[in-house]
């Protein structure tokens, strides 16, 4: 059968003004019943007790707990001689958790460096393609898009397309584009698909919803009703991911090695930043995020989470456990579940089904690329991982871990009114009297500690991509790499108070119940008119000079409020300035925050003609341990 057998056996189906638009094979329909939270799943396999991975997490707990402890009694110490005034308790309240909180992600850090570095990536390593096994089952890749570029989507399409075709059982894979476009969209993405369908060596398929029921998880569960049956997995894209053919085969791979395995997320890696702001955050997540991710998977095991795209899912274990009701009641509780991804993930694991997250070195996704579009993103994040809390209670039968998880999420929204909270209890505790305006601020023990738990992972970071010498010159080298981090550490702490202000808005404005909308995301700017951005960033600016005057008539020293009160004024300067191209193109010139070129951009990879890999048939160390453990 021809490569194309796929494509030309599709039905089509003509759009009438506004309707929707299918080319599309024929239907197999599978069962994805609503889930009822109310009732725990029955006749689940039995699992041993994994006395290994449990000793893991409380190691991870213990260390994160041992410098907030010191922390405490630190402060207990200074502030609480007399007794612990209400003041004084309501300090305590906000400064343990706080500290806890930051304690927490420097273990977990702390733990991947040390797996990438003494333990050689044992448990957490790359994620590389070597199996020789042919694959039995058909993998559909899903590609959900909503008035996105779709040039760029059959771009990206095309890369990975090209890739599975030098790829062993390339053959078992078709794409399908998923569209939630509005109607004028449509008209051009459906153009565009119908001159392009052609020149595609496997089926590649694309369907437009006229209604579209439920957003992104509403769009993949009419494509399993509809055809999951005719699929065993599916690898499940946003608009801006790629993915290479040796990590889909390897995923598929692994799936059909270990049947207990429900879905494998990969930790995908930002590409494609032109702005100063996503070149910059690029080469963050570049350096600082593998240890962290290391330390993760190292403690998550079979519980891993799932981000809603660069992952593999057993597509019958998605349509028994994953049905998602509509929520009684207004937003931001009730309605359609936002956050999908995450309940998804412990909706699997409820039902038996193993989640594993991996690391890739071929997986990624874009990065919004200015300040306000991250902050776009990151409110419909918001009351999506807020709308998570009454569901720790509503589900039955959730994993301990899952539970875990999904309050970790919704906490990360309600740590930045309560660093807000601090300062202002700090500085009107001050001003009111309760304290004098040195006794509160931390000693210089505690300042050390605080200063390790903040920048010690990215020393670690610094560190582990020092000792590799091909992860070092994927960031040009030692000198080049220390100067990105250096321009990173004073960025970021201009950013920082403007995200705290920014998180604590929306999430007031949330709970007040103004929701979320989930239309295409900027993915493109060039700049930003600073007028605007003033505007934008009117209560920033109101903050920063509130902060600055009641240090000022409370007598507090100015040296630990002014990079915030700076960060906050300059908020508007500080995003315009980072959403320019050219200071983007300017700072890849110079060689600050480099990275490594993504593998399709290589010479190499443009010199190739198609081929077969012959791969060897070991498993990933670290995955299929766990997976067979678990």
């Amino acid at each position: 059968m021809k490569a194309t057998g796929g494509v030309e056996s599709s039905k089509t189906i003509a759009p009438a003004p506004g309707k929707a638009f299918e080319h599309l094979p024929a239907e197999r329909r599978l069962a994805m019943p609503a889930q009822d939270f109310s009732a725990s799943p029955r006749d689940l396999p039995h699992r041993p007790f994994n006395v290994d991975l449990w000793a893991r997490r409380l190691l991870v707990v213990l260390l994160a707990l041992l410098p907030a402890s010191m922390a405490a009694h630190e402060m207990r110490r200074s502030i609480g001689l007399d007794g612990i005034s209400v003041w004084e308790g309501v300090y305590l309240a906000l400064f343990i958790p706080l500290f806890a909180w930051i304690a927490f992600g420097f273990a977990t850090s702390l733990i991947g460096f040390l797996l990438l570095t003494v333990g050689k990536g044992k448990g957490a390593g790359p994620y590389r393609m070597r199996s020789t096994t042919p694959l039995r089952g058909r993998t559909a890749v899903l590609l959900p898009v909503c008035n996105e570029d779709f040039q760029g989507v059959l771009g990206r399409l095309s890369i990975m397309e090209r890739s599975l075709a030098q790829v062993m059982g390339g053959e078992r894979f078709e794409f399908f584009i998923l569209s939630d476009s509005n109607p004028a969209n449509g008209e051009i993405e459906r153009t565009a698909y119908l001159k392009m369908r052609k020149s595609f060596s496997r089926p590649v398929h694309y369907r437009r919803r006229a209604l579209n029921v439920g957003r992104k998880p509403g769009n993949i569960a009419e494509w399993v009703q509809r055809f999951g049956g005719a699929y065993d997995y599916m690898i499940v894209l946003d608009a801006d991911s790629v993915m290479s053919g040796q990590t889909m085969a390897r995923l598929a791979a692994d799936m059909e090695r270990h049947p207990h395995v429900g879905l494998i997320q990969t930790v995908p890696s930002i590409v494609g930043a032109t702005t100063l702001f996503a070149r910059w955050q690029q080469f963050a997540s570049r350096l600082f995020g593998p240890i962290s991710a290391a330390g993760m998977i190292w403690w998550a095991g079979s519980e891993g989470m799932f981000w809603g795209h660069n992952a593999i899912l057993r597509t019958r274990a998605f349509a028994q456990s994953c049905g998602l009701p509509e929520l009684p009641g207004r937003a931001p509780f009730g309605g359609h579940i936002m956050s999908h991804d995450m309940i998804e993930a412990a909706l699997l694991r409820r039902r038996g089904w193993d989640v594993h997250i991996v690391m890739a070195d071929d997986s990624f996704e874009e990065f919004p690329p200015s300040l306000p579009d991250l902050a776009t993103r990151d409110r419909r994040w918001c009351q999506g991982n807020i709308q998570h809390v009454p569901l720790l209670a509503r589900i039955r039968g959730m994993h301990p871990v899952s539970k875990f998880q999904l309050f970790v999420g919704a906490s990360a929204y309600c740590t930045s009114p309560l660093w807000l909270a601090l300062m202002l209890v700090v500085l009107g505790g001050a001003a009111a009297g309760v304290w004098p305006p040195s006794a509160i601020l931390p000693s210089g023990g505690l300042l050390v500690l605080t200063a390790v738990l903040l920048f010690g992972p990215k020393l670690l970071a610094m560190l582990w991509a020092l000792a590799d010498p091909s992860t070092r010159i994927g960031f040009g080298g030692g000198i080049r790499m220390m100067r990105g981090v250096i321009a990173d550490i004073g960025l970021s702490i201009l950013m920082a108070p403007v995200s705290m202000l920014t998180q604590t808005i929306n999430l007031f404005g949330i709970l007040m119940g103004r929701k979320s909308s989930w239309n295409g995301q900027t993915r493109d700017r060039d700049g930003m008119a600073i007028l605007g951005a003033i505007w934008l960033f009117k209560w920033h600016i109101l903050l920063g000079v509130g902060l600055t005057i009641l240090a000022i008539r409370s007598g507090t020293s100015l040296g630990w409020i002014m990079p915030v009160a700076a960060g906050l004024v300059l908020a508007p300067f500080f995003a315009a300035f980072t959403a320019r191209k050219d200071l983007g193109s300017h700072v890849a010139k110079s060689g600050l925050f480099q990275v490594a070129e993504p593998w399709w951009r290589t010479q190499n990879y443009q010199k190739t003609r198609y081929r077969q890999l012959q791969l060897d048939n070991a498993p990933i160390k670290g995955f299929s341990d766990a997976a067979n453990d678990s």
